[in-house]
């Protein structure tokens, strides 16, 4: 597939037109082409975590090194919390302020400084202790499989990352594949409300049918990519069975990014 700017007439307007072999579609709607599940993808929006990259190892780190930091400068806080009692503190608070729920950073460092305040430090401090944790949570290690393929995708689909976390995709290894970075803190909502999708479609300009959602996560990707009115594919990694339960299914599963590129192809 093609991605080229087209002029219009003596107008001084472009649309941008996607060329497959000898079908054509511009960012104003969407042909079908009817040749399989997935030939007439324009915008693929991606989930992060424990989709390109592990996840619950990065979080347990950069919650280890926040724990240690807390320690050594804000010992009141530390002798009273643990990892795990300052995360039942974020629950408490996300249940108690559902309108900022989907904004993991600010329920975080509304958090901290709150604690900061109980005990007595300075409320500056809960954003040094905020940086200190963004700082490691963006550390992350891509799968093997993520970036050779993301790089060759960014080449031929319009590709915008999604995702309901606080990960910074400019802070990472992936930084040049995405050409546009959603989270849920930004557009008000986290998946799986069609928020994120709906941003990602409206940037790109394309018809719903023609995007095409990867993530991990059953619910808040694969069903929340379908009430959107777009096409899934399951990240699945760990080769489980798709939950009786959920339906419809995926368009199609894979267990990697080489996976995904052969499904695309047709």
């Amino acid at each position: 597939m093609a991605l080229y700017w087209k002029r219009l007439g003596d107008r001084g307007e472009h649309l941008l037109v996607c060329q497959r072999g000898t079908h054509f579609a511009t960012s104003g709607f969407c042909v079908d082409w009817t040749m399989n599940a997935l030939t007439d993808i324009k915008l693929i929006t991606m989930d992060l975590d424990d989709t390109v990259w592990p996840c619950d190892s990065v979080i347990e780190r950069a919650e280890s090194i926040l724990m240690e930091w807390l320690r050594i400068k804000t010992s009141r806080i530390a002798a009273n919390y643990d990892v795990d009692s300052l995360r039942q503190h974020r629950y408490k608070l996300m249940e108690q302020r559902p309108q900022i729920a989907h904004d993991l950073t600010r329920v975080r460092l509304t958090s901290l400084r709150l604690l900061m305040d109980e005990f007595g430090y300075l409320p500056s401090l809960a954003e040094e202790a905020m940086h200190v944790f963004i700082r490691v949570r963006n550390q992350v290690c891509p799968y093997p499989d993520a970036l050779p393929v993301l790089r060759v995708l960014s080449g031929e689909y319009f590709l915008v990352s999604v995702t309901n976390g606080n990960a910074d995709v400019d802070r990472t290894p992936l930084k040049d594949c995405f050409h546009l970075s959603l989270n849920a803190a930004q557009v008000g909502a986290a998946k799986p409300a069609p928020a994120l999708f709906n941003q990602a479609i409206a940037w790109a300009r394309v018809e719903p049918a023609c995007a095409l959602h990867v993530g991990d996560d059953p619910q808040r990707d694969v069903l929340a990519a379908h009430h959107a009115g777009m096409r899934s594919v399951w990240m699945n990694r760990t080769k489980s069975e798709w939950p009786e339960e959920l339906l419809p299914e995926p368009d199609a599963s894979v267990t990697d990014f080489y996976e995904l590129e052969q499904q695309l192809r047709g």
